[in-house]
């Protein structure tokens, strides 16, 4: 993280145009309810989160999202929930079908 920023960009959104083509615009209230997507470097969207005024976001669970985004498409393998880098990941395939459960618990450490 950039110190005294974010290296990625954040912006207003003061007239719903952003939030109507993400489909989080509140026209009775006039604003953008609370939307985060993660857009990955070919323009598509790889997770979107939208929550109403009264809950906020979790900054730690989005990084966490963007580093499983970049390993995923880095190195292929499939990032199991809770993952954290430098945690074991999963290898696609036909052997990983309906074995899942074997191969990784949540809570392992690796």
């Amino acid at each position: 993280m950039v110190k005294g920023g974010v290296p990625f960009p954040m912006l207003s959104d003061p007239g719903g145009r952003i939030g109507e083509v993400y489909g989080i615009y509140d026209e009775s209230a006039g604003v953008d309810i609370r939307g985060r997507f993660i857009i990955d470097p070919d323009g598509v969207i790889q997770a979107a989160e939208i929550l109403t005024p009264t809950v906020g976001r979790n900054i730690n669970e989005s990084i966490r999202q963007v580093q499983a985004f970049q390993h995923a498409r880095k190195t292929g393998e499939v990032i199991p929930a809770e993952w954290t880098p430098g945690k074991k990941t999963l290898k696609p395939g036909p052997d990983l079908v309906g074995k899942v459960w074997e191969i990784w618990k949540p809570g392992q450490d690796t």
